[in-house]
């Protein structure tokens, strides 16, 4: 079955802006629901006008909008206006989920308020994000990962706390919310019903924060910025320079991955030293064998350390920018694209990043 078509037939109304909300819309769309998005009438979509230097500045949309807003069809219209409202109403009445990210007292404000609308529309699925499960603060991505530590570990001791370069808590947040709505469309299927799923900003960054988190819960020990270095294992994260001037991340996981690794450097004999003989003790020994590892990557060209990695089963990756990760024919085929109003054609990534093969019946 064509991964597109999955969704056919369901219609999604999106109330949202900016990231997370329009990133579950896209989902949907990406796999074949009707998403309507709707966006008021004085600008529309905030992302709209989050331009980079060098965007054509007569467009209507920047390509940060472009990234979660694919093939969605667009209503610009006024909530406080009686005939749009009405308007709106009328799809969400014919629509099987909404979508919805309103500042705190704005769903009041504009008679949306999801408990009253579930009263209304039973068997409507309604998905709503909020920033925060005990506040109204206004709530940014940015801000969040303060908030919540995800600042605290990234960085180095040198740098300082830093922000993640890409909104993942706004990311978290939309998996978090698709995750909501596709187990609601299950009791759905089952009982005819709707549902209210609701999360926010400040719990989904919580629920990312994985092994950092149960570092501190359970052992008292305060995570700390060490740039891209493991807390638990080593080489893990190390960056080297290869002879043609390269760099490439270690992910070391296990004892015998770590001699795999001192065999394509033909280092073997190292490894009956007692400091590197686990992984605890590589742990406590990081500085001296990074040292020992960049004295023998940087005697080798990138492309024969790959080779001789991925032979080996050596976890391994080049450090590649951006554009050198879009050369590669899988990070082509997550590329969707679209011609938009002003006759461009706008490109981004696909939020779909798995394939679906469902069973047929036995005959």
């Amino acid at each position: 079955m064509d991964r597109r078509k999955i969704f056919e037939g369901l219609r999604v109304v999106e109330l949202a802006s900016v990231l997370a909300g329009p990133a579950v819309g896209m989902f949907f769309a990406e796999l074949g629901a009707e998403v309507v998005k709707v966006e008021n009438k004085s600008g529309g979509d905030l992302t709209r006008r989050w331009k980079q230097k060098g965007e054509n500045i007569s467009s209507d949309t920047s390509a940060y909008y472009h990234a979660v807003n694919w093939n969605k069809k667009v209503l610009f219209c006024d909530l406080l206006n009686e005939r749009d409202y009405n308007e709106v109403m009328q799809l969400i009445a014919s629509s099987d989920i909404l979508i919805s990210n309103f500042k705190a007292g704005d769903d009041v404000k504009f008679n949306l308020v999801a408990d009253d609308l579930a009263k209304k529309f039973p068997s409507l699925i309604i998905g709503e994000i909020s920033g925060y499960p005990d506040s109204e603060k206004v709530a940014f991505d940015a801000v969040l990962q303060a908030e919540t530590g995800l600042m605290s570990i990234n960085g180095t001791p040198e740098s300082g706390p830093m922000k993640l370069p890409i909104a993942f808590v706004d990311l978290l947040t939309a998996h978090q919310l698709k995750e909501g709505i596709l187990v609601a469309l299950v009791h759905k299927a089952k009982s005819g019903l709707g549902a209210v799923v609701k999360t926010n900003l400040f719990n989904s960054a919580l629920a990312s924060l994985a092994n950092q988190a149960s570092n501190w819960l359970n052992n008292k020990i305060v995570p700390q910025p060490q740039g891209s270095l493991h807390p638990n294992i080593a080489p893990y994260g190390e960056v080297f320079n290869t002879a043609d001037n390269q760099n490439v991340l270690l992910a070391i996981g296990t004892d015998v991955q770590f001699l795999s690794l001192f065999k394509v450097l033909n280092l073997s004999p190292i490894v009956e030293n007692y400091d590197f003989s686990n992984n605890d003790r590589r742990l406590a020994s990081r500085n001296r064998l990074s040292e020992i590892l960049q004295n023998a990557i940087r005697k080798i060209s990138c492309k024969d350390f790959l080779a001789a990695c991925e032979i080996n089963k050596v976890p391994v990756g080049k450090v590649n920018r951006i554009d050198e990760v879009f050369v590669y024919p899988s990070a082509q085929k997550m590329i969707l694209e679209q011609s938009e109003a002003d006759h461009t054609i706008s490109k981004r990534v696909a939020t779909v990043a798995f394939d679906i093969n469902f069973n047929s019946p036995l005959s």
